[in-house]
């Protein structure tokens, strides 16, 4: 008889570790697919911060003689003026 009902008591605690297991990891997976689909939901222009920055943006003002010369021969106005 006693050994009876320490077979159903641990049958029956058994049991409520499993369901509290079930439930754990089903809440669990529920939290991890809504933390995924809202880090990888498309951005809205103006709500994504965007990090990082140029330390002088005054110099990108006004190109320097490489860059235009870099520029002039990217746009082939370099054999026009030899030619």
């Amino acid at each position: 008889m006693a050994d009876d009902l320490t077979k159903y008591v641990t049958t029956f605690i058994l049991i409520l570790m499993l369901i509290g297991m079930i439930v754990f990891v089903a809440i669990r997976a529920k939290q991890n697919r809504e933390n995924m689909i809202e880090n990888h939901a498309p951005k809205v222009a103006g709500e994504d911060e965007l990090e990082g920055g140029a330390r002088n943006p005054q110099r990108f003002d006004e190109p320097d003689e490489e860059a235009l010369e870099e520029m002039a021969e990217l746009l082939g106005e370099d054999s026009e003026d030899e030619a």
